[in-house]
């Protein structure tokens, strides 16, 4: 199964170059973004390459990508 890229530029077309802008001169948010993308090509490796993994493993990948793209999306209204 392929999913859609769900990179922050994606999801969030809008806010390009406020997402540049905060990756430039916002550590916490650079931070932040960074760990999202980690975790994002992990659950899609899983997911493209049918790696074997728990199901408890797998939503927790995702409800911790989740979180993340929440915490990201109020720093770019902040």
């Amino acid at each position: 199964m392929r999913e859609l890229s769900h990179s922050l530029y994606d999801d969030f077309p809008e806010y390009r170059e406020r997402i540049r802008q905060l990756k430039r001169n916002d550590e916490d948010f650079a931070r932040l973004a960074s760990e999202y993308h980690r975790i994002d090509r992990e659950v899609r490796g899983l997911e493209m390459n049918d790696i074997p993994v728990s199901d408890q493993t797998f939503e927790l990948l995702k409800f911790k990508r989740l979180h993340l793209k929440d915490k990201l999306y109020r720093l770019l209204h902040q």
